[in-house]
């Protein structure tokens, strides 16, 4: 899940404050190119207001505009935007894409209000669950996700829609360096929730005056601690980026602990050989832990510039959990780089 998704979750929680009825949108299924991946959501209300995405736009104009007409009176519709030619090019969907969304009419009661809080509960945090919704009905429920490597979107053989909720993505960034902040500003436009972790005031003044604190949580703490804290869920990155070992090694040493799908840390190939027998020796860590160490960190995309090395480090988070083999991994490059 994106960060965003559990936006949408949070503001539907406080409209069902204020609301008698919600309607909730989730991308079921993408038919050629998509902006939006199946189970991106989207929430509104019945004047039009709206929190989430599903095309980039287009859709979530046509949706809100038959909303408003009065259409999805029922509890449950399934509709396909961008069928024909001439509807894919009014939406601006891009190579003739198609979008299978299912439209879901919620009625505020005691029972959404508690799905609502399970929702959010999931999207921060650990367990994964799998949300069921009957198209025909309307009804829903969730239950444990006993498989969570699944299809993000499937159906059962009852028929029933079968979302997988999981924790949104977060970026724990273990101190703050100029490339630091480029990497909080790629990984927020990829949807990630983005944390900052760095002990100094003065740095994370200047992280802040520069603009990059916005949308980001900036946490005034030594980032091993925060780590240790139980901050990192299976969908956790944590990147350290800081060139300074006081700061990335005991980050590393916690990290490795946690459940976190990409640990790495900035550095030559001779740095991250030194500081891998550093890790070993004085972090207590065994080859095991190591290896789960992306160092040199990013893809081998001949990064010079801090932004230039951002985009390698987050292009390499994406790989690693998108499950792409890395061949380009700067880990295997012979000639020792930038970062």
């Amino acid at each position: 899940m994106r960060h965003l998704d559990l936006q949408v979750i949070q503001q539907a929680r406080e409209w069902a404050c204020t609301h008698d009825t919600l309607w909730l949108c989730t991308v079921l299924g993408t038919y050629g190119s998509s902006p939006r991946a199946p189970g991106s959501m989207l929430v509104a209300t019945g004047d039009g207001q709206h929190v989430g995405s599903l095309s980039g736009g287009c859709v979530e104009e046509a949706f809100i505009e038959s909303l408003q007409d009065g259409a999805f009176s029922s509890p449950a519709t399934i509709v396909r935007y961008g069928e024909s030619q001439e509807e894919s090019q009014r939406l601006q969907l891009p190579c003739g894409g198609v979008l299978e969304v299912l439209i879901e009419r919620l009625v505020v009661n005691d029972e959404l209000k508690v799905h609502l809080e399970v929702l959010e509960a999931t999207l921060l945090g650990r367990k994964c669950l799998i949300r069921r919704v009957n198209p025909e009905t309307g009804r829903y429920r969730v239950v444990l996700d006993e498989s969570p490597n699944g299809p993000s979107v499937s159906r059962n053989g009852q028929g029933q829609v079968e979302i997988r909720v999981g924790p949104a993505l977060r970026l724990i960034l273990a101190g703050i360096s100029p490339v630091a902040g480029f990497c909080a500003q790629f990984a927020r436009a990829l949807g990630y929730e983005v944390i900052v972790c760095d002990p100094r005031d003065d740095v994370r003044r200047d992280f802040i005056a520069a603009g990059n604190g916005e949308g980001v949580e900036v946490q005034a703490a030594l980032p091993a601690l925060f780590i240790a804290s139980g901050a990192c869920h299976e969908a956790t990155a944590v990147v350290a980026l800081t060139h300074d070992p006081r700061i990335d090694d005991p980050a590393m040493v916690e990290a490795v602990k946690t459940p976190a799908f990409y640990v790495g840390v900035m550095g030559s190939q001779r740095t991250s050989q030194k500081r891998a027998e550093r890790l070993k020796r004085s972090g207590g860590l065994n080859d095991d832990q190591i290896a789960r160490i992306h160092m040199p960190i990013g893809m081998d995309l001949g990064s010079k510039a801090p932004a230039e090395i951002a985009l390698s480090v987050v292009a390499d988070v994406m790989r690693v959990y998108n499950g792409k083999a890395g061949e380009t991994s700067l880990a295997a490059a012979p000639v020792a780089t930038a970062v």
